[in-house]
């Protein structure tokens, strides 16, 4: 008895904390899925992690950080792959089981880390992320709190949000904020339980119908800029926890697919008051949201890319970008440009265009190798709708194996080309990806990369772009896409005879009906 009244004193003395540590789950499944896109997204590419490997999303819970200090942390499986087609029901099924399988192991849990996208589309299902964290409530029940991080291309459907405590989303697009926002997913759950103060009292959701890309939302430029702006400083209005807005998912035909705001906290009157402040902020500007670049047809933008003296110009196929759910095999950029004359010649300009799948073509350069003729079709093995595979005739310039998406990458000169093949699909981020397949890409005069707005180092070092108009299944022109099931009205693709109600909604307390 002593012995354990020393122990205590001694604690007491020494500061130390007895109050038990929670036990906090991870799991998440993370992708953009296009429905217009003929492309299927099967298990293996979300490349799931999981156990200790789920923390090498997570350097803020690395081994020696605080947070990782807070709490019991059970990893269990965390899937993130490149956006694609709709996935298959076999794969979310699996994901979700394995999922399901882990978290039953070590239940019960004071809190869960639930890390998605938000615009996940899965074959017979509308609302995947709506029924995944419900089969998660279903097996862990309401004891929990969930604290749920997201993209804000993402899009909450009131089941996500009915089910989930806690919910955040990024606050910049290019999302440069990624891992901040993450980690403030983690840090709001941990408050929470650490101070037993448990689930907010009130959540706001308010639909917005708005369905914009985020080539005409980012943060970058007005007004994305300035009304994003507007979401920190709510969040320090005293009752309320964390606020947020989601442009949503523009491709994918889903009634959950439009703009929302949510507002979270334990004061009724100053959650209300941000969520209206943040919805009627959005929908008074919605006039003014343009593309971040100048935009214009392909031809138009080689034209454009030709006169300049601004080198490297990029030009953005945003038709067919994988980084948005795009097939990322469509040929028919590639066809337009090999056709024309200024680039038939080694002593043309210098173009080099990023990427086109062709393992038929990376098969063969690899028996063939370096400084080989080779001729072999590529593309459109997925996505066949507007141009059919291309047969290229050049040179191999390098060959480059072992890439965590690509697998194979082959570069093979036509003309004055340098095309980039790859036996996979793969989006072009970085510089280190051009000057490991020995391309120098500040010295080439036009640089064609599948994307949409640039990413932050493409960013840097272009010094004219534009955004090309393309055919594909992230198609920019969305008065050209057949919708069929989403809300309407909805903007811009109709008229809005009255302004619509953007009021709060308050979502139920999750486990209270």
């Amino acid at each position: 008895m002593k012995k354990l009244i020393f122990i205590g004193c001694l604690c007491l003395f020494l500061g130390c904390n007895l109050q038990k540590k929670p036990k906090i789950a991870i799991a998440g499944l993370a992708i953009e899925s296009s429905t217009f896109s003929p492309a299927k997204t099967v298990e293996e590419d979300f490349k799931a992690r999981v156990g200790n490997d789920v923390f090498d999303y997570y350097p803020f819970l690395s081994p020696d950080s605080l947070n990782r200090q807070r709490a019991i942390w059970v990893p269990t499986l965390r899937g993130h792959a490149l956006p694609g087609g709709i996935v298959t029901k076999e794969a979310y099924e699996s994901l979700v089981g394995k999922t399901l399988n882990m978290l039953k192991k070590d239940m019960p849990y004071d809190g869960l880390f639930f890390d998605i996208h938000g615009a996940m589309s899965v074959e017979g299902i509308d609302d995947p992320e709506g029924d995944f964290i419900k089969r998660i409530r279903d097996l862990i029940g309401y004891e929990t709190i969930i604290s749920t991080s997201m993209d804000l291309h993402g899009n909450v459907s009131y089941e996500l949000a009915k089910e989930t405590d806690l919910i955040t989303c990024y606050r910049l697009a290019p999302h440069e904020d990624a891992l901040e926002s993450k980690r403030r997913a983690v840090d709001n759950l941990l408050y929470r339980l650490e101070t037993k103060k448990g689930k907010p009292k009130y959540k706001a959701r308010i639909e917005v119908p708005i369905l914009l890309p985020g080539e005409k939302t980012s943060t970058r430029v007005e007004p994305g800029k300035s009304l994003y702006a507007k979401v920190d400083p709510i969040t320090r209005s005293p009752g309320i926890l964390d606020a947020a807005i989601w442009v949503g998912y523009p491709w994918a035909d889903e009634p959950r697919n439009h703009a929302v705001v949510m507002v979270t906290g334990d004061n009724k009157n100053s959650v209300t008051q941000g969520a209206e402040f943040l919805a009627e902020n959005f929908w008074s500007v919605k006039d003014e949201f343009e593309f971040v670049g100048p935009v214009a047809s392909f031809n138009e933008s080689l034209n454009l890319a030709l006169i300049s003296k601004k080198r490297p110009y990029i030009i953005s196929d945003m038709g067919d970008n994988p980084t948005a759910g795009g097939a990322g095999d469509v040929t028919w950029t590639l066809n337009e440009l090999i056709k024309r004359k200024e680039f038939k010649s080694e002593n043309g300009p210098s173009v080099v265009y990023a990427s086109i799948p062709g393992p038929k073509l990376t098969q063969k350069a690899i028996e063939i190798g370096v400084g080989g003729e080779i001729e072999e079709f590529v593309g459109a093995d997925v996505d066949n709708r507007f141009s059919p595979p291309i047969k290229l005739i050049g040179k191999i310039k390098s060959i480059k194996k072992g890439d965590k998406y690509a697998v194979t990458e082959v570069v093979v000169e036509v003309g004055s080309l340098n095309i980039i093949v790859t036996e996979k699909r793969k989006p072009y981020h970085k510089e280190s990806d051009f000057y490991e397949l020995g391309i120098d890409p500040r010295s080439t005069d036009i640089i064609i990369v599948k994307i949409g707005y640039l990413v932050p180092e493409l960013h840097n070092i272009k010094k004219g772009w534009t955004m090309a108009l393309t055919p594909g299944g992230v198609d920019q022109d969305l008065f050209r896409i057949d919708y069929k099931r989403i809300k309407r009205p909805m903007f811009p693709l109709d008229n809005f005879n009255k302004k619509p109600d953007l009021g709060v909604k308050f979502v139920e307390i999750s486990g209270k009906n």
